[in-house]
């Protein structure tokens, strides 16, 4: 199979949104950086703020990554463009094979910075299990409240 021009460029719509995808994440994380920060002057317990703190460096570090691959990856693109546009199929082939590869990388880097992610709220959701416990079964305890709300 031979590598068109198409092909590359097809990688770009891709690429761009995971970019975006990966910018948003980035955005949340630093007002969530922010925020901490606030409550990190005003507690009195700072044991559990400096440990988010420490998740939210990770999850930096991995999107900062991300960001990065990401971006090797569109540069990787407009060369095999480029390569291909002057007939050099076989070095396109392998920078487009490199592109891929960079993808990838990108792609894993975010797989773990969700699972990350996921860990975090679930340490969050930890001391709302009590209410379960209680014999309530999912969202019930919620309308449980309304509706002592309306009787009265």
């Amino acid at each position: 199979m031979e590598l068109q021009l198409s092909t590359p460029a097809l990688l770009f719509s891709a690429i761009t949104l995971l970019m975006l995808a990966f910018t948003n994440r980035f955005l949340a994380i630093a007002s969530l950086i922010r925020g901490l920060h606030k409550s990190y002057l005003d507690a009195q317990d700072k044991g559990t703020i400096v440990k988010q703190i420490h998740n939210l460096r990770i999850r930096l570090r991995l999107i900062k990554n991300m960001q990065l691959f990401g971006v090797f990856s569109f540069l990787l693109c407009v060369i095999c463009m480029y390569l291909l546009f002057h007939g050099f199929t076989q070095a396109a082939n392998w920078v487009f094979v490199g592109s891929m590869g960079s993808l990838l990388v990108a792609l894993t880097l975010s797989l773990i910075e969700i699972q990350i992610s996921t860990k975090a709220l679930n340490l969050e959701l930890a001391d709302m299990e009590e209410i379960f416990k209680k014999g309530s079964s999912g969202l019930d305890f919620i309308f449980k409240k309304d509706a002592k709300k309306d009787e009265e």
